[in-house]
């Protein structure tokens, strides 16, 4: 995610209750958690998702509930009475449990499932799920659907997956995704990864989509509109395709024949594309923030229609969001704790393609970012140990602590152990976790190995201290103090 110059923040989320059918429960029913230290009752223990279909049905208005079916499939890893999935925001009809009906509950934002008998350690799960899919806002909360001028799209970073459809909304638990979408003929459906057809039934076209490496919820993709795909080539014939309002297709594709190049460009700097396809998404909303939803970026278009941007800045922006399929998508965090190494990567490739393509010196950017990292840690915490997002406070866990200050960190690191060994370091990180999960105490081994030395020192101080270590081969550099 890249927060836009215009707020530089996105939502920090409350609760919303799920409104379901009452069914009396064999056990009291309770909310749960992976235990998240950011999102206590986000994620749930006990089962491992091996894929998702969702199939969603729209009505033709972004103001009215989709109708949908969640199904996922999971081996259990405990023994099970009940089964809690995260959904909130939607109508839940009926759920089954291996084809037989099975009763449900809501606890918080907890959708609590009671199979008719137990299921042991080590079995697989077949949970169907039918309920509404709301895309109006709930109360106090943002993201989720976002509503476009001429149809949806998702943003669903970090907490939010399930305001859209039951899951195990965690980046720890990836799965494999199969999307359809039912709409309207006229409208254009797109979703993560590959399409594998559209059938068109009378008035509606229920198009399908299915990704072939694994995905995080938080990173699920819908783009419901009156769109045209443009497609073209990437690297090693890597098929492109970007999602464009129609009628704004002559004047975006300045900007989208850019991305094969720019995937050269980071390709270059670590390793080969880690998806099946790329592309842009240009939604005519206001959302804050681009997002990195994986093999189809989420972008405002009014991020390329304003004048007032330089052309740098816009493609430097477009490289943050595509250094995520390596950074956050295809290493995905494994607690919400470790978002530095998503937003500090994408932010670190971004710096170097302004350095690179448009003349922004790296270094005056990491001397500027120095200055301002201690009142950045004073406000948001450490780069490795972000304070909670509050109650209604919009900036959440994404602050410049996990941006420019977390980028400061990689700077301090390529400093501390020299060019050649961080240049390794940063292939074999996406290399070794490709498609996987991975913390910062994961990045810490692993620079050590290939340093050669011991550097827990120094991550400590740079990750978790209160202030600003010393910028290793820049003693001059100096915190800035707050101006009254």
């Amino acid at each position: 995610m890249l927060l836009n110059p215009r707020t530089r923040f996105t939502s920090a989320l409350l609760a919303s209750a799920v409104s379901v059918c009452l069914v009396a429960a064999s056990a009291p029913a309770a909310p749960l958690g992976v235990g998240d230290r950011l999102f206590p009752h986000l994620g749930n223990p006990g089962y491992d998702v091996a894929s998702y279909d969702l199939a969603f049905s729209y009505p033709g208005t972004n103001t009215k509930p989709l109708s949908a079916v969640t199904t996922i499939d999971a081996w259990t890893t405990t023994a099970l009475e009940q089964i809690n999935l995260d959904f909130s925001h939607g109508t839940v009809g009926s759920v089954e449990v291996d084809g037989e009906p099975a009763s449900f509950t809501s606890a918080g934002e907890d959708l609590v499932v009671t199979p008719r008998a137990p299921l042991p350690a080590g079995s697989w799960m077949r949970i169907t799920v039918r309920h509404t899919s709301d895309p109006m806002s709930a109360a106090g909360r943002d993201g989720g659907w976002v509503r476009t001028d001429d149809g949806l799209a998702m943003a669903n970073q970090a907490d939010v997956a399930h305001l859209v459809f039951p899951c195990n909304d965690h980046p720890s638990d990836k799965a494999m995704f199969t999307i359809r979408v039912t709409a309207p003929n006229g409208y254009t459906a797109v979703a993560n990864g590959l399409p594998t057809g559209a059938d068109r039934v009378g008035g509606a076209t229920t198009w399908t989509y299915r990704t072939q490496h694994p995905m995080a919820t938080e990173l699920a993709q819908v783009s419901i509109g009156r769109s045209t795909v443009v497609h073209r080539a990437g690297p090693h014939g890597l098929p492109v395709r970007d999602v464009v309002p129609t009628k704004d297709r002559a004047v975006l594709e300045p900007w989208l024949k850019k991305t094969p190049a720019q995937i050269e460009w980071l390709e270059s700097k670590v390793g080969r594309y880690p998806f099946e396809t790329y592309g842009l998404l240009m939604a005519e909303a206001s959302t804050g923030f681009e997002l990195e939803t994986q093999t189809l970026s989420l972008f405002e278009r009014g991020l390329f229609t304003e004048p007032a941007y330089p052309e740098w800045y816009v493609d430097s922006i477009m490289v943050h969001e595509l250094s995520h399929q390596w950074f956050g998508d295809s290493v995905s965090p494994r607690t919400w704790s470790d978002l530095w190494l998503n937003e500090g990567h994408a932010t670190w490739y971004e710096a170097l393609y302004a350095e690179d393509k448009g003349g922004r010196k790296l270094v005056d950017r990491m001397k500027a970012a120095y200055g301002a990292s201690d009142r950045w840690r004073a406000s948001g915490g450490p780069p490795a140990a972000p304070k909670p997002p509050k109650p209604g406070q919009k900036i959440g866990i994404f602050r410049p602590n996990v941006y420019d200050g977390a980028a400061l960190a990689l700077f301090a690191l390529r400093e501390e152990i020299g060019r050649p060994a961080f240049e390794r370091l940063e292939k074999a990180w996406v290399g070794l976790h490709q498609d996987g999960v991975a913390g910062t105490a994961d990045f810490e081994r692993l620079a050590s190995d290939i340093a050669g030395r011991d550097l827990g020192a120094f991550f400590q101080a740079w990750l978790y201290g209160q202030k600003t270590p010393p910028m290793p081969g820049h003693p001059d550099w100096k915190p800035v103090a707050p101006t009254a």
